[in-house]
Parts: structure tokens; sequence; C-alpha cells
């Protein structure tokens, strides 16, 4: 049985990952390391609660005694890094807590890993891996043409994206300066169940299904490569098995929406399986609000090499995600009012500069 070092397998990609590889590889066991924030939930994992093979820790990325004995107690075959605070709008209010958990908790994970690779011996030490999980928002914004390839110069706007571009940069450095063999991804928007509703998609279903005003950010028209999150994982337990150490690959969903295109799709969804809703139908409640400080105009990634080197390629369409995402919402109220036990209650965030 090989074991893998999970961070942030509460939180919403790094949850699927978990419950991705339980649910279809049998002679893998996780060790999930979750601060459990405001975004982690141990309800995305309660169907795993009595599985030997997942063994859950709460604890900080950024406590690095815990990260080692945790690599050296079980022997981890891999560390799988997701966690990271991700919220644009939220770094730009407190960008402090993105630079301590999405730098310096990234170095803390090299430092240790570095550590306990160089005490491994033979085919453990060639097997090991450190993949690091990443964005697309580190290149920057595109015009109306073009796509962002791995070769692309980082170009980051927002305290969340300079956070992710510094912490990839410190990936790279301890890969060329002390041959960690490591890899990274850099992934288009995510979507999809469990993503917790601070985030576009899951904040215009709930805020659809009761009556809320949808806020749009300025004209509507900033355009994202959509990704659904169940591909994604997929893609990085396939670099994950093969991916060139020391590689870069692009992830990313061949599905460019506006904004208000991805909003008015929601809308559409929510009148046809939510019918008869007093406040209907919900394009009514598309409010235009003032922009996002810096907001980046436009993603698209290249996933070229990805499906070239390792056969990967997205199998959700983006009709057929949204659709199945708004009916897991539909059906999920009691994980919603869950996760929404907290402080957060959908107010827009990012307007304190």
């Amino acid at each position: 049985m090989r074991t893998l070092l999970v961070t942030g397998g509460a939180g919403f990609i790094g949850g699927e990952f978990v419950r991705q590889v339980l649910r279809e590889e049998p002679a893998t066991k996780i060790v999930n390391l979750d601060k459990l924030t405001y975004a982690g939930n141990l309800d995305s994992l309660s169907g795993f609660s009595g599985d030997a093979r997942h063994v859950f820790v709460q604890g900080d990325i950024c406590d690095p005694a815990l990260v080692k004995s945790l690599l050296n107690e079980h022997k981890p075959t891999a560390l799988v890094h997701f966690a990271a605070e991700s919220h644009v709008d939220r770094s730009i209010d407190g960008p402090r807590v993105f630079l301590e958990t999405n730098v310096i908790g990234t170095f803390n994970l090299l430092q240790e890993a570095r550590g306990y690779w160089n005490g491994l011996a033979g085919d453990a030490k060639t097997a090991f891996r450190f993949l690091h999980v990443s964005t697309d928002e580190v290149y920057g914004s595109l015009g109306d043409t073009g796509l962002f390839e791995e070769t692309t110069p980082y170009d980051p706007h927002s305290p969340y994206s300079a956070s992710k571009a510094a912490s990839d940069h410190f990936v790279n450095a301890w890969h060329h300066t002390f041959g960690l063999p490591t890899l990274m991804t850099n992934c288009s928007n995510n979507y999809g169940p469990y993503q917790f509703p601070e985030k576009l998609i899951p904040l215009m279903i709930l805020n659809a299904l009761e009556g809320k005003p949808l806020p749009v950010y300025g004209d509507g028209a900033n355009v994202r490569d959509w990704l659904y999150v169940g591909d994604h994982c997929r893609a990085i337990r396939r670099v994950l098995e093969a991916g060139r150490v020391g590689q870069t690959y692009n992830v990313g969903g061949n599905s460019e929406r506006k904004n208000i295109e991805v909003v008015k799709t929601i809308c559409r969804i929510v009148d046809e399986l939510k019918p008869g809703l007093p406040h209907g139908p919900c394009e009514n409640l598309i409010t235009y609000v003032a922009d996002r400080p810096g907001h980046d105009r436009r993603y698209a990634i290249d996933a070229t090499k990805i499906a070239t080197e390792l056969g990967w390629k997205p199998s959700a369409t983006f009709e057929d995600g949204i659709r199945d995402t708004v009916a897991w919402y539909l059906a999920n109220a009691a994980w919603v009012d869950r996760v929404q036990s907290g402080a957060y209650r959908r107010e827009r965030l990012g307007v304190n500069v």
C-alpha cells in the first residue's frame, strides 16, 4: 500500500482528490493534513470517516515540527500540496494570511520534504514526489486572444496571485537548487460540488435559490476558463503518476465563458430545476456592482502539454458540469447550512482598499 500526504484535503479541490483516490485506488492510504479554516469542512469527507485508509490530522502547514513528524511516521511516497488561501477578494482585505499560508507554509513543506527525501534510499528515494497545485492567475491577464502556456512569464496582479507565484518560484528553486523531485500544476477556475459559497458559481446558485441579488462585477465581460473539479483531480493524479520531474503542467477545461454568461446559465438551470420560485425568473436578480480592484480581464489555458505527454483531457463539458453542480447544491441543503455556520454570510469582500 502506498501513502500520500495531502495538505488541504478537507477543502474544495483537495477534498475531491481525497474522495476520488479513496474510491478508486484501494491500495492507497491518505494522510490528510488540514487546518480546518472557514473553507475546510470534514462533512465533505463524511463518507470515509471510518476508513482506515484515511488518516485525518488537524494542523497547520506553517508548523514544521508537525509536518516533519507526519513524514517520518507515515513515510509517504508523495506529498500533494493543495493547502492555500485562495479567494482574491479576501486577499485584498487581508493579504497577510496569504503570505503566511501560501508562501511560508509552502516553504515549510519544501524544507521538511527535502529533509525527508534526503533520508530515503533506493527505490523509495527515486519514487518520491512533491506535487504543488497552483493557479493560472500567476500569469496575469490576457487580451482578447492568446492562451497561457507553461512558459508564459509570471505577472500576478492580486495579493492572492502574488502569493501563489512566490510559492511556485520556491518549488522550482527547491528542485533546481536541492534536487527535490517536484511537479507543479497550474489550473483554471474550478467549479463543482462542495465549493465554499464565497466563489462565483456557488454564490450565484444559492442567492438565486433564495431570491437575493446576484452581484456581477463591472460589465460582466471578464472571461474565465472553467474546469470541473473532478477532471482537475484526475489531471493531478495523472501528473503524479507519470509527470516529468521538475515540470509544470497547465490544466484547463476548454470552457471559456464571460462571467455574465455563467450567471445567466445558472439562472436558467435554477428556474428549470426549481420552477415556481416567487422571485423568478432568476435573471431579474442580476445586479451590476463596482468592479474588483485590479480585476484581470481574461484567463485561458493551453493544456496541450498535459494532453500530449500524459494523455489527459477534460471529460465534462461546461453545460453538463454546471447542471450537475446546480443540482448538487439543490440536493445538499444540509451541507450548505453547516458550511455557512461561521461568520461569513455571502457578503461582498475585497472592497476595503
